[in-house]
Order: C-alpha cells, then structure tokens, then sequence
C-alpha cells in the first residue's frame, strides 16, 4: 500500500491532485498497487433502496467481506454497510417508517433463511440455533461513515451467535463461534 493518501477520495479528486485524466489516475494507481485497491460504488438512489425495502419480496443482506477495525481485517475504507447493514435497517427505515419492526426483523432473518435453505436457523424455535441480536430499536444505529467506516452500530447490547454470546453489554467477548454455511 503506498498510496493510502487516496483512501476515501473520489477518482475525480485524485485525478485533480495528480494533474491527471480520471481513467489515466485509475489505471497509475492499479499498477502502483498490482491491482490491489478496492472501490466503494453507488450504484443504488435512496429512492431505489426504499422501493425494494417496500416489496413483499426483497430481503436484507450484504455483499460486505468480514472486516475488522483492527488486524489483518482491518484498514482502508470499506463501505459502511460492512459495519451497518442490519442496524441502518432498523435505524434509519424503520424508524422513517418505511417498513415495520416486524417486517424488516422478517427480511433479516426468516425470509433470508427459508429462501437460502437454512433450515436450523431465522427463527426463534426450539432446536434452531440460536443466533439472537438484542437490541432497542429506538436506539439502534449504523454509526459507520464513508470517512470512518470501521465504527460499530450502537443500541445493540448483546449478540448471541451459535449460543454464544459475542457481545455483552455492548462490548466484544472475544469469542469467534460464527461458521460459514451450507445449505
């Protein structure tokens, strides 16, 4: 990484601060790196978002990597939602009203999961497991930013993952039970 003065820029800006085209800045940056930048894209208006939150038949989810604020999963700038997807949900279009409590709860975890074939988790039912996020929704949060991403939500006290609590009064236990998951 010799060029993290760029991080958080738009191509334009360091295409002015080089004296450069945008496509010329990209590409001197591509070869300076060996390929090894990443890009966050807006591709969807606030307006597209709440259409899809609307419909019966959208869910929520991430294209978001695991990422951490420190270690070898931490630096640059990934996108916030790798920090907020789920509580900017609750956050920001449950409390604008644009969908219910009950109805986004459902995109997050019920419908995903049926629609994946995740047949032992997306619901609180004896035998499943027990994959839990105590929050108040009156308080929940994305507190992530373009300029800061690496911030945890707030308003989320505790995280149950596999039965195993990860997060206790709000903060990390340590404790790493995730797995990935086949259908």
């Amino acid at each position: 990484k010799n060029n993290t003065q760029y991080e958080g820029m738009r191509v334009t800006e360091i295409a002015e601060k080089e004296g450069k085209e945008p496509r010329d800045a990209v590409f001197d940056l591509l070869l300076a790196e060996d390929a090894q930048v990443q890009i966050v894209a807006f591709g969807m208006s606030e307006e597209d978002v709440r259409r899809v939150m609307r419909s019966p038949y959208g869910m929520v989810g991430s294209d978001g990597r695991a990422v951490s604020p420190h270690g070898v999963l931490g630096g640059g700038k990934p996108h916030p939602r790798f920090y907020g997807t789920f509580p900017r949900v609750i956050g920001h279009y449950v409390r604008e009203g644009v969908l219910s409590l009950q109805e986004a709860v459902r995109k997050m975890t019920s419908a995903p999961a049926l629609r994946l074939g995740l047949k032992d988790r997306g619901l609180l039912r004896e035998g499943y497991k027990a994959d839990i996020t105590v929050f108040d929704p009156a308080e929940v949060k994305d507190e992530a930013t373009f300029i800061d991403p690496h911030q945890f939500a707030s308003g989320i006290p505790y995280v149950i993952v596999n039965g195993t609590v990860v997060i206790d009064g709000g903060e990390h236990t340590g404790e790493l039970p995730g797995v990935a998951l086949k259908p």
